[in-house]
C-alpha cells in the first residue's frame, strides 16, 4: 500500500490543500498555456479558412478570364504568390492547360501540365496532370511518350482512367488487342463504383470485340 492509504480522509484533504499550494502557479501557467495553444490553433483554422475563400474565389475569377490574357495572367500569378501551397494555384494551371487544349494550343497544355506534374503537393493532382498530358501526347501523335507515363500501378484511385487513356494510347498505335485488354481492365476498376461514367468505355471494349459493328472509337474526354 502507498502511504497515502495510511491517511485518515482529514490527513488527505490537509494534504491535497498543501499540494495545491505549493502548486497552483505551475497549475495556473499550465492551464493558461493550453488556453493559449487553443486560441492559436482557431485562429489558425479561421486563417486557413480565410485563404482557402479567397484563392477559390480567384480560381474562379480565373475560369471566366480565359478570354482576357492580361486578367488571367494576373490572376495566375496572384494564385502562384501568394497560394503556392494550396491545391487552388495547381488547379488554376490544370484550368489552363485545359482551355489551352481546347483551343490545339497542345505546347502550352503540355507546359502547364509538366508544371503541375512536377511541383504540386497534392499527389492526386500529380496523377491527375499525368493523366491529361497523357491524353494530350496521343492528341499529338505521341502515343508511345503518352504510354511512359502511364503506370497503373500507382494511378491509385485513377486506375480506371489510366486504364482507358492506355487504351486509346494503344488503339492510336493500331493495338487492337491491347488496347482491347486496357478498356476491360478499365471496366473491371470501375465495378462497384457509383462516380464513373463507363458507357463510352463499354462501347470502346464491345466495338473491339465485334459487338458493335458500328461504333466510333474516340479518345476520352474526361
Amino acid at each position: 500500500m502507498a502511504a497515502e492509504d495510511y491517511l485518515t480522509d482529514e490527513e488527505q484533504a490537509e494534504a491535497l490543500k498543501k499540494w495545491l499550494s505549493e502548486n497552483w502557479l505551475w497549475m495556473a501557467a499550465g492551464v493558461a498555456l493550453a488556453l493559449l495553444a487553443l486560441a492559436g490553433w482557431q485562429r489558425y483554422q479561421v486563417y486557413n479558412k480565410d485563404r482557402s475563400t479567397t484563392a477559390a474565389q480567384l480560381l474562379e475569377q480565373l475560369s471566366t478570364a480565359q478570354d482576357d490574357e492580361a486578367k488571367s495572367g494576373a490572376l495566375l500569378k496572384q494564385l502562384n504568390d501568394d497560394y503556392s501551397n494550396t491545391p487552388y494555384a495547381d488547379q488554376a494551371h490544370l484550368l489552363l492547360a485545359q482551355h489551352a487544349a481546347q483551343a490545339g494550343k497542345f505546347d502550352q497544355a503540355t507546359s502547364e501540365l509538366r508544371s503541375v506534374m512536377a511541383n504540386a503537393h497534392d499527389e492526386p493532382l500529380r496523377i491527375i496532370a499525368r493523366i491529361r498530358l497523357a491524353r494530350v501526347l496521343i492528341q499529338q501523335q505521341k502515343a508511345d511518350d503518352a504510354l511512359q507515363l502511364l503506370d497503373v500501378s500507382k494511378a491509385g484511385a485513377f486506375a480506371t482512367q489510366m486504364h482507358e487513356v492506355r487504351g486509346d494510347a494503344l488503339y492510336s498505335k493500331g493495338d487492337r488487342n491491347g488496347a482491347r485488354s486496357e478498356y476491360q481492365a478499365a471496366l473491371d476498376s470501375a465495378k462497384g463504383e457509383t462516380t464513373t461514367d463507363t458507357s463510352l468505355l463499354q462501347l470502346k471494349a464491345d466495338e473491339l470485340s465485334g459487338d458493335v459493328a458500328t461504333a466510333q472509337i474516340a479518345p476520352a474526354t474526361k
